[in-house]
Parts: structure tokens; C-alpha cells; sequence
């Protein structure tokens, strides 16, 4: 017994020392921006060791972001550019990721593996095509330009074909039976099986286009249509370079993805679990 037990213990400490060195590695970049956006003029931003606690903690640096850029006008650029490539990823990959998995059609095989495909091609490879298209289109220097090349996503489009593939065919038989057209099956059926999967899909599109920098910044050239990371930037000067100011404006930035996320939160933990339908 006691062998087991000390087995045991030894496992617990080495997994709540995993859990310790994970939390380091990913919370503790944020933490460190949090207190250097907190911190006055009288702390030491290059003390050794590093001091996380910041010893005249203040707002001002929030304050000033907002007197040396229009924060709130970049946000409505950043909300809007979200909002249509959410709107554009729940729609399209839904849709597609119906007629993927629940359709019979010729080449669907072929499809699928393209999509799979377009996962495996970084995004910088295609964004000198990306940028033609939409100077062709006319669609340069507007938030419609930025949004365009991200309305459907390879991956969310996976995830809803697997969701949707993880519904039983029973129940499509039946709706069949029924009188049910395939767009009463798509809209009543299926869809209401897969609205958590549907979360996990708005709240990766919101993110992706929340945090974009580099297609909003090849694509606009107008201040006044600037997004939040591509504002931001102004943050940082030729003559003037104050890293409590870019610390405070990263926070600002992480704000607007953390209520999203809290919104959504129920539907995006049930979609992790959800594997078609339960029970």
C-alpha cells in the first residue's frame, strides 16, 4: 500500500507540474504584458530579475493610448472586418460541410481532399494572388477587401463536415419518410446538432480576423480604415517607442476576444465534447 501510494503521489506532483510549466508557457507572456501596461514611469522595466508586480501601478498608460490613436474607431474597423468573416465562416462552412458530409454527389471525395489540401498552403504563399483579385475587384483600401479572403476557412469547413458526419442517418431517413426536402433537413434537422461545433467555428473566424495584421496591413492604406492590430502599430515611432503604451494596447486588443469568447463559452465547450449528437 504504501509503494501505491507513494506511486500515486508521484504521478500527481508530476502532472501538476506539467500543468505549472504549461501555465508559465502560455499565461505567462500575458501576464508580463498586463504588468508592463500597468507600470509608472518610477519602475524599472529591465530589473533582474524581472519584477511582475509593477510598484506604482497606474492607468495612465491605457489613457494615452487613447490620446495618441483613435482606438475606438479602429475597433469598429476590427468589429466589422469580424463580423462579416464570422458571419461568413458560420454560413459558408456550414453549408459546405453539409453537402461534404451528408450529400451524394460525384467528385466528393475530390473536394474533401482539397480542402485538406488548402490546409497544408500557408497563407503568405497566396497572398500576392489574394491581393490581385481584390485590386481587380476594386476592393482595395476597404474593410470588405480584408474580409473577403478569410469568409470561408479550410479548417472550420472540416470541423463541420465531421460534426455533421457524426449524426446519425436515422434521423435523415425519417425526416425523408416525412416529406422532408433537403433544405428542411439541412435547416431542421441537422443544424440544430451541431450549433456547438457551429460556436467553435464563429469564435476561430473571430480570432483569426481580430488578430490579422498582415493582409489588413497590405490591403489598407487609408488611416481612417485601419484596423486595431494595423493601428496599433502607430504605437511605435521612428522618435518614440514606449513599451508600457504597446503593452497597454495589446491588453485593448485582447479585450473585445475575451467577452467574445465569454458569450460564446457554453456553446464553444459543448462543441468540443459534441460529436454529432448526444443522447
Amino acid at each position: 500500500m504504501s509503494r501505491q501510494r507513494k506511486r500515486i503521489t508521484t504521478g500527481s506532483a508530476a502532472r501538476y507540474a506539467a500543468l505549472v510549466l504549461m501555465f508559465i508557457l502560455l499565461a505567462g507572456p500575458l501576464l508580463w504584458q498586463l504588468s508592463l501596461s500597468l507600470k509608472g514611469q518610477g519602475d524599472d522595466l529591465y530589473a533582474q530579475p524581472p519584477q511582475l508586480v509593477p510598484s506604482h501601478p497606474t492607468l495612465s498608460n491605457f489613457t494615452g493610448v487613447l490620446d495618441r490613436v483613435p482606438v475606438l474607431r479602429f475597433v469598429l474597423n476590427s468589429a466589422v472586418v469580424a463580423l462579416l468573416v464570422v458571419g461568413g465562416n458560420v454560413l459558408f462552412a456550414t453549408s459546405a460541410g453539409f453537402a461534404l458530409a451528408r450529400l451524394r454527389f460525384r467528385f466528393r471525395g475530390v473536394a474533401t481532399a482539397i480542402f485538406v489540401a488548402a490546409l497544408l498552403v500557408p497563407a503568405e504563399a497566396v497572398i500576392i494572388a489574394q491581393f490581385l483579385l481584390i485590386r481587380s475587384a476594386g476592393l482595395t483600401d476597404s474593410l470588405l477587401g480584408v474580409a473577403l479572403p478569410a469568409f470561408v476557412a479550410p479548417l472550420n469547413v472540416l470541423l463541420m463536415r465531421n460534426a455533421f458526419a457524426g449524426i446519425p442517418d436515422e434521423l435523415e431517413e425519417a425526416a425523408v419518410l416525412d416529406g422532408a426536402g433537403i433544405w428542411q433537413r439541412f435547416l431542421r434537422i441537422c443544424v440544430p446538432q451541431v450549433k456547438g461545433v457551429m460556436a467553435v467555428v464563429a469564435i476561430f473566424a473571430f480570432v483569426a480576423a481580430w488578430n490579422d495584421f498582415l493582409w489588413p496591413l497590405i490591403v489598407l492604406s487609408d488611416e481612417q480604415n485601419y484596423t486595431l492590430t494595423v493601428g496599433l502599430n502607430m504605437l511605435k515611432g521612428t522618435f518614440y517607442d514606449d513599451p508600457r503604451l504597446i503593452a497597454a494596447g495589446t491588453i485593448v486588443a485582447l479585450v473585445p476576444i475575451i467577452v467574445f469568447f465569454a458569450a460564446l463559452q457554453r456553446f464553444f465547450m459543448r462543441g468540443l465534447e459534441q460529436g454529432g449528437i448526444k443522447g
